[in-house]
């Protein structure tokens, strides 16, 4: 009996232990949870998009999904035709062309080729005036922009400035439309977030997100003077250009314009307070004009700071002066620093450019310049700056011969042309003589050899029948026209749209 107590008290003192250890070695490799005494353990919370904040920060990855659904109210695909004139010995009919036959000869004369780009804009007034980069409208002769709701409007170019890339169109519409509100693109920090919106690649409505990867990023063109651009990684393809960059506050802070190659996602974005500093101009202009100093200035590096004996790497170094441009005539000279342009204070090139550039010609600015360890001071009187090479803003190309609302010239059948063309005899109309390129024929399909036997439901059998049936047609209304094609097949078609 004493021998059974005693065995029972070490088996017991071995139990014990061996779950003391089991229970030290569990917890050493984290396989249960801590527990605790006083209350019995609380639920999971359940999971957030909101990230814990670090540091007295909330670094929560926002959504943009109510942000992006309210710009895509304002903003625009734009397409735009530009007609280049060349000599083109082309034609549908081969060595047998009609045409030629009973037209006169049509090698060697100019021919009218459409070329078409797409691009992006957005709703800055409820009148319909649209921002978008100066490359999307540039030259075009045509101008179309397609709303949210699909409904596609023509847009005229209010004014260009293609120094910053930024362009004012505007469209004619009874409806008000939806605007997007501009921000400060002075306040946005580096790595804040961002959304791009644009159609990229003809893909409508595209929205990417990122962050603000870089300020006053310069150097893309030969003349990068008033380059000025936000760097994004928000990416920015093909047809994003004069989409908006907005912020997560919903307000515009710059026009996508740039991608690099073969680089992912660097893309740039004239800052939108470029953009408001150019529209006044733009609106009674058509135009932007800027002030000119005559100088080319670089920053202050360490170097020049020690042998300037300058106090510090602030200001913008004066490398040279033209002689003949108003610094020079002020007093400037090359190794001059520029530490104020009136009241405002130079801390690098890029103060001096945005401030000169604000004012207009014949404005005057007093420039404060550290020289021989002196301070002194000279009023300027600015000059106009010249558009760079290729920035002029080029007169719109002429347009090919007129040809009537419908962009067309009709002529008679006779029986010569029936038989070139094959078209029967119990076919009356008018056929299409020519037709330009830009028209609104030409973008429904139209084309030489088409033969127009109806137009808004009214049979019409001569040129003259033609005519007087387009003349009661009002500006905006729909004309439909009844279309027979037989070379080189046979199809006929109803083609519907709006004159000129």
């Amino acid at each position: 009996m004493h021998r059974d107590r005693k065995s029972l008290f070490w088996l017991l003192c071995f139990a014990v232990g061996a779950a003391a250890f089991g229970m030290v070695l569990a917890g050493s490799l984290h396989l249960t949870p801590p527990s605790r005494a006083d209350k019995a353990a609380a639920p999971a919370p359940a999971a957030t998009a909101a990230a814990a904040p670090v540091a007295g920060k909330n670094l929560a990855v926002p959504s943009f999904a109510d942000i992006a659904d309210e710009a895509l109210n304002s903003v625009v695909s734009i397409t735009s035709t530009e007609i280049i004139k060349t000599q083109n010995n082309f034609s549908p009919f081969g060595q047998g062309d009609p045409f030629e036959f009973f037209f006169g000869p049509r090698r060697g004369t100019p021919e009218e080729r459409k070329q078409v780009a797409g691009g992006s804009g957005f709703i800055i007034s409820p009148d319909g005036e649209i921002l978008t980069n100066n490359h999307v409208v540039a030259g075009a002769q045509k101008i179309q922009v397609k709303l949210r709701d699909r409904e596609v409007l023509t847009a005229k170019v209010v004014g260009r400035d293609p120094a910053t890339d930024v362009a004012l169109i505007k469209v004619d519409t009874k409806t008000k439309l939806t605007v997007l509100s501009l921000g400060d693109s002075d306040k946005i920090r580096v790595g804040d977030w961002v959304m791009a919106v644009g159609n990229p690649l003809a893909f409508e409505g595209t929205v990417t997100v990122g962050v603000i990867s870089g300020k006053g990023r310069s150097g893309l063109s030969q003349d990068s003077a008033l380059e000025n651009f936000l760097q994004t990684d928000a990416a920015i393809n093909f047809g994003n250009s004069g989409g908006p960059l907005i912020n997560t506050a919903g307000q515009v802070v710059g026009i996508n314009t740039a991608m690099i190659q073969p680089a992912q996602n660097i893309g740039f974005a004239v800052p939108i307070n470029t953009a408001k500093a150019d529209i006044p101009q733009l609106k009674t202009k058509g135009k932007v004009t800027r002030g000119l100093l005559g100088v080319r200035i670089g920053p202050v590096d360490q170097d020049i700071m020690q042998a300037f004996h300058l106090p510090s790497m602030n200001g913008a170094f004066v490398e040279m002066v033209d002689p003949n441009q108003p610094a020079a005539k002020a007093g400037v000279e090359h190794g001059d620093t520029i530490i104020r342009a009136d009241d405002v204070e130079v801390k690098e090139p890029r103060d001096v450019i945005n401030y000169v550039s604000s004012k207009a010609p014949g404005a005057k600015v007093k420039l404060t310049v550290l020289r021989d360890g002196k301070e002194r001071t000279m009023t300027v009187t600015l000059a106009e700056r010249e558009p760079a090479e290729g920035e002029e803003s080029e007169p719109t190309s002429e347009r090919g011969e007129a040809r009537g609302r419908l962009g067309i010239r009709v002529t008679d059948l006779s029986a010569n042309i029936r038989q070139q063309l094959g078209i029967p005899v119990d076919v009356g109309g008018v056929v299409i003589e020519s037709i330009g390129n830009d028209s609104p024929a030409a973008d429904k399909g139209l084309s030489e050899g088409d033969v127009i036997t109806e137009i808004n439901g009214v049979q019409v059998r001569s040129v003259s029948q033609f005519r007087t049936e387009l003349d009661k047609i009002k500006k905006q209304d729909y004309v439909r026209l009844y279309v027979r094609r037989f070379h080189p097949q046979e199809i006929s078609r109803y083609v519907v749209f709006t004159p000129e």
